[in-house]
């Protein structure tokens, strides 16, 4: 598809891709997506007391801090197929984790929302992962702990205007 052909208003995906990083943010980049996996596993091994899998507790999140959604959005944010997040949200249903409700725009479609049970174990499993990492930050020096504040503020700026 030439320029002159694309319809008026329409990006395509090179319109919509970033420049090509540099060799430094590459090396950055890689850094980062390592440590974050790391990270990720480390805390994440406290999940095991909430009773759920992560699978669950991952979308239970998305209820959480994202509101109510679809099978289909869920499925969406959580990059699984729907007939996967069906099964899902039905154990999180048999846990009473969630509530299942006819949409009011469309009776056809189904909303899911957390339950305040759901909100209550999300919460504690949270407030675990939270305290592990706070626990193993406190080993740190004082400067290193304001570095990790600075590089933290710049990757929410950077998620924020993420595209």
């Amino acid at each position: 598809m030439t320029p002159r052909s694309r319809r008026p208003g329409k990006s395509t995906a090179a319109d919509l891709a970033p420049s090509p990083p540099s060799p430094d943010a590459l090396a950055l980049a890689d850094r980062l997506h390592s440590a974050a996996i790391h990270l990720l596993r480390r805390v994440r091994r406290h999940d095991s007391l909430s009773g759920e899998g992560p699978a669950r507790l991952s979308a239970l999140s998305v209820l959480v801090f994202a509101g109510s959604k679809t099978v289909g959005e869920l499925a969406v944010a959580e990059q699984v197929k729907p007939p996967t997040m069906s099964r899902i949200v039905a154990g999180l249903a048999r846990a009473r984790l969630v509530e299942i409700s006819r949409d009011p725009g469309d009776a056809r479609r189904l909303r899911i929302r957390a339950t305040s049970k759901g909100t209550r174990l999300l919460q504690k499993a949270r407030q675990r992962r939270i305290a592990d990492l706070a626990a193993h930050l406190g080993t740190l020096p004082q400067d290193s702990l304001v570095e990790l504040g600075h590089a933290a503020e710049t990757l929410q700026i950077l998620l924020a205007n993420w595209r």
